[in-house]
């Protein structure tokens, strides 16, 4: 373990002492940045940094360093706080300077009160985020997660981990003296916070189970708080996150791995709290917030806790069994290393989703095509390298789609399957929208961070009539498969937030909604069992074999490629030829279709740059798939 365990259980410690070396000196923030920066470089030291997303809030140090690996889901308003004050000893009348960095409640000692006339006083601005765990994480992402990190927790001694709701006995803590805090503490508050109380003795945390819906009306909410998760079903802590230093860098869906200072004061729960008479801690602006928005903004702690930013950074990717920053040099010996055994890799690939495709390899390579598509770029409006799958001719009503999910879920780090019935698409939210009551994003199912596979079941779809919200949703799908962007609501405007979504459909006919790609499925066997021949393909498939899988389908996504100009002249020949032959057999967007495939083909086998073999094998599947699409055809009598 890295020597010192200081910086881990008490890095307000080690703040304190550049606080007290520099004093008032703007350097000391920066010093203390570098400080937690180098402990980081130390050997395996991130593995030793307890996580939110693995380690229960019960079992976490308030005031420790911890890391959390999240999306931003929201962005508050910037919130002022105080940056350095003042404390006078009643009895000595000894002037104590104090930072509040990385503080939600302002210090303070039993016979000290904060000097709210001091000169010596700064305000500060800080940005809040809104974080949530990464949308459709995949389980074996976070069994890898777990595995790896090394932080010995054990159950802090402030949190009782049987109780989930506030008791009695934590609401009396809570009002210890609080006619004198009224008088000495008044209006020194941190903004977000009701900050600067003074505690006789350390006041009881709290302890949650974010995921535990409990009804919480020891909390006096008039329902239980809602944690504004995007996806259905998602489990863990939401977070407030203060953010110090670049936050114009970070914008709402970006990755971020963050490491900073867990701050669980039970004190940041009392707005919650109709019943307590906190109107005279509040400044005169808080007063203009509703109810409502002092509910969303300032949560329980023990809900939702707050993380104090030392550092951040935006992830490429969520996949841990490769480098978090690929660009980097120490990263190029393992990218080099594995890029030496890409064949062999791809090929076993290949016959995995080609048993997962029931026998059909022209779709599995299609698949494969999918599964490393990216939106490299945008020329206007136009997305380009999105590669959106529409596999027809899957069985109606079955639970092929189902298993096939499963299938996808065990090699891309994050997913959602979409069962498109008329009930979903009329009932489900879909896109964003902005709660002006609250002052908060609410989220819906679109509001996903890039890289994440969507999962269209389109064979579910009955007879049935769609009202406006239906509609709606159909509309938001066809934007994000056309354009890579979701318009959120924002009631009296809309605002595009571009996406890179990797969505496949999988439906009977052809599909509703609009795909670059159409492959119809041709099984060469139909399991009796489905669900035992996908358990028994999976069981089959080595663990260290899996995860080349995962790796070389996160990998490819990041290679440059690029297409020399005497391949460009080849191509462009090729294309004069064929529309000399037959000038109806390709058009402008076939050429485009074909460069697509032939990029990612390339990009599939290892090589970023395109050659003249991957160009005529890319012209060969394309011919293929639409032979397959025209022998589907003449044999329904209709178009698929």
């Amino acid at each position: 373990m890295p020597c010192g365990e200081d910086w881990l259980s008490h890095p307000l410690g080690i703040v304190q002492g550049f606080f007290a070396q520099n004093g008032v000196n703007p350097g000391w923030e920066k010093k203390v940045i570098e400080y937690f920066k180098e402990k980081l470089k130390e050997n395996n030291a991130p593995k030793w940094v307890p996580s939110l997303n693995e380690v229960p809030l019960h079992y976490l140090k308030p005031n420790s360093f911890v890391k959390f690996r999240c999306m931003i889901q929201d962005m508050f308003d910037p919130e002022f706080y105080m940056g350095v004050y003042e404390t006078v000893n009643r009895n000595t009348k000894a002037r104590v300077l104090h930072f509040g960095k990385y503080r939600d409640v302002a210090e303070c000692g039993p016979q000290q009160e904060v000097d709210l006339n001091s000169p010596r006083t700064t305000t500060l601005e800080r940005q809040t985020f809104y974080c949530v765990p990464v949308p459709g994480e995949s389980t074996w992402v976070k069994e890898v997660y777990v595995n790896t990190n090394q932080a010995r927790v054990s159950p802090s001694t402030s949190y009782t981990p049987s109780r989930h709701k506030r008791s009695y006995e934590d609401d009396e803590d809570m009002d210890l003296q609080p006619n004198k805090q009224k008088e000495q503490h008044a209006g020194a508050r941190q903004a977000g916070s009701v900050g600067g109380l003074q505690w006789c003795g350390e006041p009881k945390r709290l302890e949650t189970e974010a995921s535990s819906g409990q009804q919480l009306n020891s909390l006096n909410l008039s329902s239980p708080f809602d944690l504004n998760f995007p996806l259905p079903g998602e489990k863990g802590p939401a977070c407030l996150v203060k953010v110090y230093e670049d936050w114009d860098c970070f914008k709402v869906n970006d990755v971020l791995e963050l490491y900073g200072i867990l701050s669980v004061d039970p004190v940041l729960s009392i707005l919650n709290n109709d019943e307590r008479d906190a109107s005279s801690l509040l400044d005169p602006m808080e007063c203009t917030d509703t109810a409502e928005e002092q509910r969303v903004h300032s949560p329980p702690a023990s809900l939702v806790p707050r993380i104090h930013v030392v550092l951040a950074q935006k992830l490429q990717h969520i996949n841990p069994l490769l480098p978090a920053c690929l660009n980097k040099e120490e990263s190029k010996t393992f990218v080099s290393s594995f890029m030496s055994e890409l064949s062999p890799v791809r090929a076993e690939l290949l016959g995995f989703l080609t048993h997962a495709l029931l026998g059909d390899s022209l779709a599995a390579e299609y698949l494969i095509l999918h599964l490393i598509s990216t939106v490299y770029t945008r020329r206007d409006v136009l997305p380009l390298g999105k590669f959106t799958v529409n596999l027809s001719g899957c069985p109606r009503n079955s639970t092929f789609t189902e298993h096939l999910y499963r299938i996808i879920q065990h090699l891309v780090p994050a997913s959602f399957h979409l069962q498109m019935t008329i009930a979903n698409m009329n009932h489900l939210k879909f896109i964003p929208h902005k709660d002006y009551t609250s002052n908060r994003l609410v989220s819906g199912l679109l509001q996903l961070p890039s890289n994440t596979s969507l999962v269209i079941d389109e064979t579910l779809l009955e007879q049935g009539q769609l009202d406006t919200p239906g509609v709606h949703n159909v509309t938001a799908l066809s934007n994000l498969i056309t354009w890579q962007k979701v318009d959120y609501d924002f009631s009296y405007h809309q605002m595009e937030f571009p996406c890179n979504i990797n969505v496949f459909i999988t439906s009977e006919g052809r599909s509703l909604l609009p795909a670059d790609c159409q492959i119809h499925l041709q099984p060469q066997l139909i399991p009796p069992n489905m669900e035992e021949y996908m358990n028994s393909l999976l069981s089959a498939v080595l663990p260290s074999v899996l995860n080349k899988f995962r790796i070389y389908l996160t990998l490819l996504r990041f290679l440059d490629y690029s297409i020399s100009d005497e391949i460009t002249k080849a191509v462009e020949d090729d294309f004069v030829e064929m529309r000399k032959n037959d000038p109806q057999s390709i058009t402008a967007d076939d050429l485009h279709q074909l460069l697509i495939v032939a990029r990612f083909l390339s990009l599939s086998a290892g090589q970023t740059t395109l050659s003249r073999e991957r160009w005529l094998r890319a012209k060969q599947l394309e011919s293929l798939r639409r032979t397959r699409l025209q022998q589907q055809k003449c044999v329904n009598g209709n178009e698929l």
